[in-house]
């Protein structure tokens, strides 16, 4: 078996992924960025291995570095597609690595996409699904609906420091996701890519929360009051870029990801994770259970 291909290895999907591939002896090689590599993992690219495991690699790998590709992509036939957040303009900065994956001999990739994103043109991760559904290469879309990860990442320090949940999603509900159901729906595409292939599978939770009902439920489990402030779009954008840090792209995709929210879009159930682990997914009440210490506030 030729090693399967893991872009965005260092993230917390692409830990999942690794993690569950390597648990189960399927050959990975991990691309992480050069910087990335040097610091933390000081072997020579292409010659890095992980937790002592002869049947990882790591190569040292950027989406806009075409002198990167040739070392991830040689002897690869399946490769988990994950779009970095830094990157709106696929067409540009993420088309291309993928071309040149095909052409090295790549043949299926297993795609990181977004629920709804075969209906919703404003997501970058539909322009990716146009791209490879025009290719002639194999397919699998992993199409999760929101992270529950983004409230214990991206949104912990306003919860943390400040009891709020800030994000423009109105009353609108979402079938939140644990990333650890979509890193196993991905893992065992990438293990038996020809089952998968030309399959789209959209990951959710058992059920769909309003965020007054996330607050509720971390009222709960940290017991201290939790707000959802319901901030309008301009509002959100301007705390997601001096709060939150964001960059300007990355505040326009989280807010068109939030918008489906408000609209009524978010919501939508599957059955995909008992169809394809056969297992109930994980609600969001055990996600905050487990993930409880990212809310806590030092010295409490």
């Amino acid at each position: 078996m030729s090693q399967i291909l893991i872009t965005g290895a260092s993230g917390t999907i692409g830990r999942v992924v690794t993690r569950q591939l390597i648990e189960t002896g399927a050959p990975v090689r991990l691309a992480r960025r050069p910087a990335e590599l040097t610091a933390s993992h000081p072997h020579p690219a292409g010659a890095g291995s992980m937790d002592g495991s002869d049947s990882v690699q790591q190569v040292a790998f950027d989406f806009a570095d075409p002198a990167s590709w040739p070392a991830a992509f040689t002897g690869v036939e399946t490769m988990f597609l994950l779009r970095p957040p830094a990157i709106a303009d696929v067409r540009r900065d993420l088309i291309p690595a993928v071309a040149a994956a095909r052409e090295a001999g790549v043949r299926h990739v297993v795609f990181l996409s977004l629920q709804g994103a075969e209906h919703n043109r404003l997501v970058p991760h539909a322009a990716v699904e146009k791209w490879l559904r025009a290719s002639d290469m194999a397919w699998t879309f992993i199409r999760p609906s929101f992270f529950c990860q983004n409230l214990s990442s991206t949104h912990a320090s306003d919860i943390r420091d400040h009891d709020v949940i800030m994000v423009p999603a109105g009353s609108g509900a979402t079938a939140f996701v644990d990333a650890e159901d979509v890193g196993a729906v991905a893992a065992a595409a990438l293990r038996d890519p020809a089952a998968h292939a030309g399959r789209a599978w959209t990951v959710t939770g058992p059920r769909a929360l309003t965020y007054e009902q996330v607050a509720h439920i971390l009222t709960r489990e940290l017991d201290r009051p939790i707000r959802y402030t319901r901030p309008h779009l301009a509002a959100y954008a301007r705390h997601a870029r001096t709060a939150l840090r964001m960059s300007w792209p990355m505040v326009a995709v989280t807010a068109a990801i939030y918008t489906t929210a408000r609209l009524g879009l978010a919501a939508g159930l599957t059955d995909d994770v008992r169809a394809v682990l056969g297992r109930d997914p994980i609600d969001f009440s055990a996600f905050a259970h487990r993930e409880r210490a990212a809310w806590t506030r030092p010295g409490t």
